[in-house]
């Protein structure tokens, strides 16, 4: 088991955004069977916190993942650092209520997840979000700063994959998580799943296909649209020469080309800000048709990253100052 994504930054993963759509599908339709049923759907204060192996982290976290963000804690008993720091941690999961998971890894007796993740020391805190990891914090830190990093971490869940958490209620029995209900499959779930699959092969042609074969039955597909406008950018910047690239934009500010080439490269190396800024700013100085290659440019772009991204937010308004 190797966890994936292993990096929050750059171009959204795909497969991780449907994930946590699914997932997060499944968990209200889990929510609604139980109160059919009488239940609240609710889980105990007390499992906020659970010890995870290598056995079952796929299950406990991976999967997790894509309904709350999951922090995890790598600690050790003859850590003294750890000592001070995980009960911070398992207090602040009760008190977050819902809004992450505390999973807590003895590294002593899960070797292989310590080298996955590349840990040099602990303690060391990670978060899993939609199926990406990225790390929070190493060693002993404030609780100020603990409480920040948290805020943070569950602003992306909830902006960039509409993780709403899990609902906790004191009276629940510890132990008692609801299971995910089954979600019917979707007309189109083979064909998303084929792009998918064509993405994570490289196969980009066939990728591109199969979103367009979705989207020409379904024209307000929203996977789909993102799964294409990511294929066509990874087109267009497969087999360039970045230095190339990079070097025409800057010796040339006026050709609206190399700035939108440029552009591509910025967002899929995950500067994502730098490559809204290199477009709006090339948007401001163009008239004309030039203006309307760069402004629909910069609208594929956001579909890459996501409508609900506070990124592509800001550039909205950013762009529709440079238009007005």
């Amino acid at each position: 088991m190797q966890p994936r994504n292993m990096s929050m930054s750059g171009v959204v993963d795909l497969a991780a955004v449907k994930a946590a759509q699914e997932a997060k599908a499944k968990a209200e339709q889990a929510r609604a069977q139980a109160a059919r049923e009488g239940g609240t759907g609710a889980i105990s204060p007390a499992d906020l916190v659970i010890d995870v192996d290598e056995a079952g982290f796929e299950r406990d976290v991976l999967q997790r993942s894509a309904e709350v963000p999951v922090v995890i804690d790598f600690w050790a008993e003859w850590c003294e650092p750890c000592k001070q720091l995980s009960p911070v941690l398992e207090r602040l999961a009760v008190e977050y209520n819902g809004r992450f998971l505390l999973a807590k890894v003895d590294v002593d007796a899960n070797q292989m997840l310590m080298q996955q993740f590349g840990i040099q020391g602990i303690p060391a805190v990670f978060a899993v979000v939609a199926g990406q990891a990225l790390p929070l914090f190493q060693g002993a830190a404030g609780e100020a700063q603990i409480r920040q990093t948290l805020d943070q971490l569950v602003q992306v869940g909830e902006q960039r994959f509409g993780l709403t958490g899990l609902t906790v209620d004191p009276e629940a029995e510890p132990g008692g998580a609801p299971a995910a209900a089954e979600q019917p499959a979707g007309p189109y779930d083979g064909l998303l799943e084929a792009a998918v699959q064509a993405l994570d092969s490289g196969d980009l042609s066939g990728a591109v296909q199969a979103y367009k074969s979705v989207l020409n039955e379904d024209p307000g597909n929203e996977e789909a649209k993102l799964g294409l406008a990511q294929a066509e950018l990874l087109q267009r910047v497969q087999g360039v020469d970045p230095q190339q690239v990079r070097r025409d934009a800057a010796d040339k500010p006026a050709d609206v080309q190399a700035q939108i080439a440029a552009a591509d490269l910025d967002l899929v190396g995950g500067h994502v800000e730098d490559a809204f800024g290199r477009l709006i700013e090339t948007v401001s100085r163009t008239v004309g048709d030039d203006r309307d290659t760069v402004r629909l440019r910069l609208v594929e772009l956001f579909e890459v990253v996501g409508p609900d991204d506070p990124r592509v937010i800001a550039a909205r308004r950013a762009l529709a100052r440079a238009l007005f």
